[in-house]
């Protein structure tokens, strides 16, 4: 299957990386021309295991292409995944800007049918704004999915080769089909594919990170206590974690949670809530 990937960042990297390892033709695209003559060079901008192997190994067998011309990459495949960045804004909310400026700019070029899917984590109801986007710019015919990633720092090509599920937002069973062929390579453990609204994969997306942050958070706070009080925090943690409807991941104190998606998650499902 022909892929356009937009954002060659993390997201878009593996995700470009791991469909093109599945037989795929992916066509990455970025607006930063040094990050594209770098990856056409051979250099990697981010640090994955077995990434850089993958990305070397594609490319050389011709499934793997870098560009910063969009309209090329539109006019070669069927399916565009949107990996562009969503950083917080100072109230909390995501800023969606990024993506509604490519769906724009897809809008400007498409002329024939493709299947539009946002793999960025975006705040509930940018499915609709990503649409009405590219409907102001084209009469062309397109279809909509929320396809949120779940990939773990530092295992993000296991995660993606391996997924514990697969969220698709659609309720067309045309694109529910063109989907789950495009996946069906990953699902070789069993079919994990999980079909929604868009609505509610966007919300999947905001509800899984927030469950994984409150475990954190919970744990540490569980583990403060147990020093004062003089329980033995690994005792505990393997007393809840025997506990089937609680399980044993995300159970482990520590220095709190970071990093670039857990903090921004929360904050903009927060805005959401208070709007």
């Amino acid at each position: 299957m022909k892929i356009c990937v937009v954002g060659v960042g993390y997201v878009g990297l593996v995700t470009a990386a791991c469909l093109a390892e599945a037989g795929n033709d992916c066509f990455c695209v970025d607006k930063d021309s040094e990050k594209i003559t770098d990856l056409k060079n051979g250099v990697i901008p981010i640090y994955e295991p077995g990434l850089t192997e993958m990305v070397k190994h594609n490319e050389k067998l011709g499934r793997l292409h870098f560009t910063t011309d969009l309209k090329y990459g539109l006019d070669n495949s069927l399916i565009i995944f949107l990996a562009v960045g969503t950083p917080s804004t100072p109230d909390g909310s995501a800023d969606i800007s990024a993506i509604l400026s490519v769906a724009g700019e897809i809008g400007e070029n498409l002329d024939d049918y493709r299947i539009i899917a946002t793999k960025s984590t975006v705040p509930i109801g940018t499915h609709k704004k990503v649409t009405d986007v590219i409907k102001s710019k084209t009469e062309a015919p397109f279809d909509y999915v929320s396809n949120p990633e779940f990939l773990k720092e530092g295992a993000a090509v296991e995660d993606f080769m391996r997924p514990d599920r697969i969220i698709i937002g659609t309720t067309n069973p045309a694109v529910m089909e063109k989907m789950a062929q495009l996946y069906s390579p990953f699902m070789r453990r069993g079919n994990r594919i999980l079909f929604m609204d868009p609505v509610s994969a966007e919300m999947t997306k905001y509800a899984a990170n927030t469950m994984l942050a409150t475990r954190i958070s919970f744990m540490n706070e569980i583990s403060a206590l147990c020093e004062r009080i003089g329980a033995d925090i690994e005792q505990v943690r393997a007393g809840l974690g025997s506990d089937s409807r609680i399980g044993r991941s995300f159970l482990f104190p520590g220095v709190g949670f970071g990093g670039s998606c857990f903090p921004k998650d929360i904050r903009a499902l927060i805005h959401t809530g208070a709007e």
